[in-house]
């Protein structure tokens, strides 16, 4: 597992559309992490420490580690909104 197969920029080819390198590690500096890479269904998501507990199963650390926890806030936000729409 990389952390390319997390990120929005990852291509179905295994490349990076920014034209990186891909990495060995858990590691990128341009890494942008979606929710659909974590939770195929949107059903599927739960909380944010879900996210947060899967990321560091798979290694994440650091930087990374913060990115996601700041996508998974942000999709709980999300989640909460779509909830009180009519």
């Amino acid at each position: 597992m990389i952390v390319c197969e997390f990120c929005v920029h990852y291509t179905e080819a295994r490349e990076c559309r920014m034209g990186l390198n891909i990495p060995k590690a858990m590691s990128c500096r341009e890494f942008k992490p979606v929710i659909e890479k974590f939770c195929a269904d949107p059903k599927d998501f739960v909380s944010e420490n879900q996210i947060v507990q899967m990321a560091t199963f798979f290694g994440f650390q650091r930087t990374e580690l913060k990115k996601v926890k700041a996508m998974a806030a942000s999709e709980v936000k999300r989640s909460l909104i779509a909830c009180e729409a009519p």
